[in-house]
């Protein structure tokens, strides 16, 4: 079987890494780069990702993965369904089968949105939710699918892209359809973020109050909760360049848990907000980043305890 051509957009550490483990394979991967930044085109490139126009790439791709900030989820669907109705025009009879995979971190509401803009339209559609970071060498994040119960051989199809690379695990049964892997993504998200987030809320507030009360909490941690204060070194780093990402993505589950439960997750996307400023500042060389100085300190001090205490086993 010859590799098939997919499209991914965009080229952003997730998307450009994913294109990398398929072109590796074989794959012809094509993107979209309109308007994009020196380094996302540099980085394209280096995956082996073929920036061409949105007609085209509408055109050519068996696939489309969508791999976006979840506040563009909806957006690049019309964009790319309105590109398709286009290319269909022009090819008519002759128009290649075409499927479009939403893999962004986005609400059951807001993947059904997005499925029913291609209602009629002649391109299939497969809920995807990405789990795990981008893959690396021995690692790859897992892309949990789901459809409408009509589509079942669709979702065979997607999973028949393990052969080429994608690390792909299939929601089938009971109740099973459209939304469902958007709604574990969301659950997982909820789970892992929101520890990340309240961590370093609660960092945050102890400073405030005052550095010895941080202090005193980075000690009862190590001598009660260790792993939770090892997790912190490595959690909260890693979120630092995502924080802007991720104040969507708070949402979104805001959205998908409702209720007055919804309210955890708004306030943590306020949290990663406030973070995400703070960086700002700091890149710009304005007063203030002090949130992301008080978090980074806390994480070297936390890094030396951890350290001692390893070092007396």
């Amino acid at each position: 079987m010859s590799a098939p051509t997919l499209a991914i957009v965009a080229a952003g550490a997730m998307g450009a890494a994913v294109a990398r483990r398929l072109t590796t394979a074989g794959c012809i991967i094509l993107t979209n780069l309109d308007g994009r930044s020196p380094a996302t085109r540099a980085r394209a490139a280096a995956a082996g990702m073929h920036d061409v126009p949105m007609v085209e790439l509408a055109a050519r791709a068996r696939w489309v993965l969508s791999i976006l900030p979840p506040s563009d989820a909806l957006a690049f669907a019309a964009r790319f369904k309105d590109a398709h109705a286009q290319s269909r025009s022009s090819q008519g009879a002759t128009a290649a089968a075409i499927a479009f995979a939403d893999c962004n971190a986005v609400s059951p509401e807001t993947v059904k949105r997005i499925a029913a803009l291609f209602t009629g339209s002649g391109v299939g559609f497969v809920d995807a939710g990405i789990i795990g970071g981008p893959p690396r060498e021995g690692y790859d994040p897992v892309f949990y699918a789901s459809v409408a119960p009509e589509d079942s051989a669709l979702l065979e199809e997607f999973a028949g892209l393990k052969r080429w690379g994608l690390n792909v695990s299939l929601l089938k049964g009971e109740g099973a359809g459209v939304g469902d892997a958007s709604a574990l993504k969301m659950s997982y998200a909820g789970i892992s973020k929101g520890i990340i987030g309240l961590c370093s809320t609660m960092i945050l507030a102890a400073h405030a109050s005052s550095p010895a009360t941080a202090q005193a909490l980075l000690h009862e941690l190590s001598a009660s909760q260790p792993a939770i204060l090892q997790r912190i070194t490595k959690s909260v780093p890693n979120m630092l360049p995502k924080a802007y990402r991720w104040v969507g993505e708070m949402e979104e589950i805001s959205a998908f848990v409702g209720g007055g439960e919804a309210q955890v997750h708004r306030g943590l996307a306020a949290l990663y907000a406030r973070i995400e400023r703070s960086l700002q500042e700091e890149r710009k060389g304005e007063e203030g980043g002090e949130d992301v100085r008080v978090l980074r300190a806390f994480v070297e001090d936390a890094k030396r305890v951890v350290g001692q205490g390893q070092g007396q086993e």
